[in-house]
C-alpha cells in the first residue's frame, strides 16, 4: 500500500494537466511559423503556393514540435525516465522534420538557390550519402555518454542536441520528401535502398543501449524512480524504443515507397499505351 501511495506521489510531480511551456520552444515555433508564412506569401505572388494539404502539414510539424519540447513528454524525459527521451527523440527525427518538409512548396525554397554558392552547397548535403552521413553520426555522437551526459547537465547543450537532430534529420528525410527540382529526391529504387541502410544504425544504438551492463547515463541513475521502473529497465526500454518502434518506422516507409513506385510505373505504362 506504502508502494503504490509512493508511486502516486512521484507521478503527481509530472504536470499532466497544467503544461509547463519552456520560452525557448516558443520563440522558436513562432519565428518558425513567421518564416513559413513570410515565405507563403512570396510563393503565392509567384504562383507556387503550397496546398492546403502542405499548410495543414507543416502546421502539423508545429504542434508535434511543441508537444515534444513542452509538458509531460519533456518533463518525463528531462527529469525522469530515458524512456520518454527516446520517444521524444523519435518525435523529432521521424515525425516533425517529414511533416516539415512535406508542408513546404518548391516556391517557397526556391528563391534561396539564386546564390550560386549556397545553392551548390545545398546540392552536395541533400544527396542520399551526406544525409545519410551527416545524420547518423550527429545520432551516434549525441548518445555517447560522454556528450549526452554533457547535455543532461547543462540545458544550453540539450537545446543544441536537439537542434542538431533537427537539422541533421532535416538532410536525411530530404532524399525522401524533396519538394525542390533543383534539389531532387533520390528515384524510387533508390529510396528503398537508402531506407533499408537507414534502418542499421539506429537499429545497432538501440541494441548497443539494450544491452548494456551498466547504466550508461547517471541524470537517469540519481533521477526520482517513476512507475516503477528501475534505472537499469528504464534504460532497456529506452534501447527497445529505439530499436523497435524506430526500425518499424522505417519499415513503414520502405513500404509507402515501394507501393508508389508501383503506383508511378503502373501510371507510366498507362501513359505509354495511350501514346
Amino acid at each position: 500500500m506504502l508502494s503504490v501511495v509512493a508511486l502516486l506521489h512521484t507521478t503527481d510531480r509530472i504536470e499532466w494537466i497544467r503544461w509547463t511551456v519552456h520560452p525557448s520552444t516558443v520563440i522558436g515555433i513562432i519565428a518558425l511559423g513567421a518564416w513559413y508564412g513570410w515565405r507563403l506569401h512570396v510563393a503565392e505572388r509567384a504562383g507556387e503556393a503550397p496546398t492546403a494539404t502542405q499548410r495543414l502539414a507543416f502546421a502539423s510539424g508545429l504542434v508535434v514540435l511543441f508537444g515534444a519540447l513542452n509538458g509531460p513528454i519533456h518533463d518525463l524525459s528531462d527529469s525522469y525516465l530515458f524512456s520518454a527521451h527516446m520517444v521524444q527523440h523519435l518525435l523529432l527525427t521521424m515525425i516533425v522534420t517529414p511533416l516539415l518538409i512535406v508542408g513546404m512548396s518548391s516556391g517557397m525554397l526556391r528563391p534561396v538557390l539564386g546564390r550560386p554558392a549556397l545553392a551548390a552547397l545545398l546540392g552536395r548535403i541533400t544527396g542520399g550519402a551526406a544525409g545519410f552521413a551527416i545524420f547518423n553520426v550527429t545520432l551516434i555522437a549525441w548518445h555517447l555518454p560522454p556528450l549526452y551526459n554533457l547535455a543532461m547537465a547543462d540545458h544550453r547543450v540539450h537545446i543544441v542536441q536537439h537542434l542538431c537532430f533537427l537539422a541533421s534529420s532535416v538532410l536525411m528525410w530530404w532524399p525522401l520528401a524533396s519538394r525542390v527540382p533543383e534539389l531532387p529526391a533520390l528515384s524510387r529504387p533508390l529510396q528503398m535502398l537508402y531506407v533499408c541502410l537507414l534502418m542499421i544504425p539506429m537499429s545497432v544504438i538501440g541494441m548497443i543501449i539494450t544491452y548494456a551492463d551498466e547504466v550508461l547515463y547517471p541524470a537517469y541513475e540519481s533521477a526520482p524512480r517513476i512507475w516503477g521502473f528501475s534505472p537499469q529497465q528504464d534504460q532497456i526500454i529506452g534501447g527497445l524504443i529505439m530499436w523497435i518502434p524506430g526500425s518499424l518506422l522505417y519499415i513503414a516507409l520502405l513500404t509507402a515507397v515501394f507501393f508508389k513506385w508501383a503506383k508511378e510505373a503502373e501510371e507510366a505504362e498507362e501513359s505509354a499505351g495511350v501514346a
